[in-house]
């Protein structure tokens, strides 16, 4: 162990005599009486499904238990209501047979299926970006090589109506591409043109471009992106107008992470290496210029949010190796905060987190619940809320520096699957919206693919490799 950290550890009593309890162990697991009821609802079936046989009703409700209810009508609809079917198909878990889509020379950065589960998005860090139809046995529909790919393709968004894509790199500048057209070979400004987006006022050149976009979204209605960057600022694009509509000067360090709250797109939620998840307003932004509320809790930088769609609540990952939930209305009010690390000299791109700092919790911590087991170190590892369509969202997932994808029930904060099959860190992974089946996206190059197998049988521990070590910056 570091001198530094030996100091930490040794003067940690004579800190908490100043900020009690800065010390305590973190409580596992989600324990808020309004979540939960929300939670449970969106995945527990009608009572009367659950009382097919006489005796007082238990849950899980079995899948023939419920079916013989459907048929007698003893719900009154006649039909599984949208609970009904999360509660059958929530048990059976995307978490067998890993089978490899795609493998590349070089890492997977980032992916995302669209909406509708169709096509399946993938961004690579020299060779830019493949688009899968997934309908037609994951055949490439489009091969896309980057304009001004600056180091890796950091993020892309596909708009609600499948027609065009946006990418970034570490670059002010952001390109569009049509998804629809017929062209299979996408190369930037050769046989298709990619748009550039300016995020940069100063117009400058690529060798003297000072930051760059890390996240980037499309709005609901597909009219805006919302953009992260290395600026400690977020960014909204007007598509319609072509042209820079809104700069918030939002953290004190690099804003790693952002996305819009709900449908409306008055609301953006963002997450920052100042270690501070923010919520902006933007019907009130012109007037105060700041954040509508700060969300404390986290010890170490954000890496990526992802909200829930109901403009209330938002997860989190977190260089402090844990992931935490969220409830706006919990927010302080004190956008001023500013964060202090109690290591600053710890670097997460090539140093492990202190073993005896991960049970350690913000004193002012005003998050729900907060989930831990996975690792986040060397790059920003993704996480999200589970479909809401086949599990209600009552699970949570996320990637993993030692190479697994790490699934924890949003509730009891209990893991309830790991996946084990890459070599190296799984940055991203996507669950399919309606299907049990989950894409992760690893840095050893592979897209695999899990599913719940019909035979219900197990896949056999993979043959593991020696990993290899790669030292990444981003």
């Amino acid at each position: 162990m570091s001198r530094w950290l030996r100091n930490y550890f040794e003067d940690r009593d004579s800190i908490n005599e100043h900020v009690e309890g800065s010390c305590t162990n973190t409580q596992l697991g989600c324990s808020d009486e309004e979540f939960t009821k929300l939670t449970k609802m969106q995945s527990t079936p009608h009572e009367r499904l659950t009382r097919v046989l006489p005796g007082k009703g238990k849950l899980p409700v079995s899948p023939v238990k419920m079916l013989v209810g459907r048929e007698c009508n003893y719900n009154g609809r006649g039909r599984f209501s949208l609970s009904d079917s999360c509660h059958i198909l929530s048990r059976y878990l995307p978490v067998h047979n890993p089978s490899v889509i795609d493998k590349m020379k070089s890492c997977v950065y980032v992916s995302q299926f669209s909406a509708d589960g169709s096509l399946f998005i993938a961004g690579f860090q020299e060779t830019g970006i493949r688009i899968y139809n997934v309908d037609l046995g994951w055949k490439i529909h489009k091969d896309i090589r980057a304009r001004s790919l600056r180091w890796t393709i950091t993020d892309t968004s596909l708009s609600p109506d499948r027609r065009f894509l946006v990418y970034s790199s570490i670059s002010p500048v952001v390109h569009i591409v049509d998804v629809g057209s017929s062209t299979k070979e996408s190369y930037a400004n050769v046989t298709e043109i990619h748009e550039e987006l300016q995020f940069s006022s100063s117009g400058e050149d690529y060798e003297d471009y000072n930051f760059g976009i890390f996240s980037v979204k499309f709005s609901t209605d597909g009219r805006e992106i919302v953009a992260a960057s290395s600026d400690d600022s977020i960014y909204v694009y007007d598509l319609e107008g072509r042209r820079l509509s809104l700069r918030i000067p939002a953290h004190q360090s690099d804003v790693n992470a952002v996305c819009f709250a709900d449908e409306s797109g008055h609301i953006i939620y963002s997450g920052s290496d100042d270690s501070l998840c923010k919520v902006w307003d933007r019907r009130c932004f012109v007037a105060k210029g700041q954040a509508a509320g700060v969300l404390v809790g986290h010890l170490e930088g954000v890496t990526f949010i992802d909200t829930r769609g109901d403009g209330r609540y938002l997860i989190s990952n977190g260089k402090d190796q844990a992931i935490k939930l969220w409830d706006i209305r919990k927010m302080s009010s004190n956008v001023n905060y500013t964060p202090k690390r109690r290591y600053g000299e710890w670097d997460y791109r090539w140093m492990e987190y202190p073993e005896q700092a991960r049970n350690l919790r913000h004193p002012d911590d005003l998050s729900l619940a907060t989930y831990k087991g996975h690792s986040v170190l060397r790059t920003l590892i993704r996480c999200y809320f589970s479909p809401a369509y086949s599990t209600g969202q009552k699970y949570i997932y996320t990637g993993s520096t030692d190479s697994s994808v790490y699934i924890y029930d949003v509730l009891s904060g209990a893991q309830v699957a790991k996946l084990d099959f890459h070599d190296d860190p799984v940055r991203d992974c996507n669950w399919h919206p309606f299907y049990p089946m989950l894409v992760s996206s690893a840095w050893d190059g592979m897209l695999a693919r899990w599913e719940f197998p019909g035979d219900g049988s197990e896949n056999a521990d993979p043959i593991r490799r020696t990993r290899r070590r790669r030292r990444f910056f981003y």
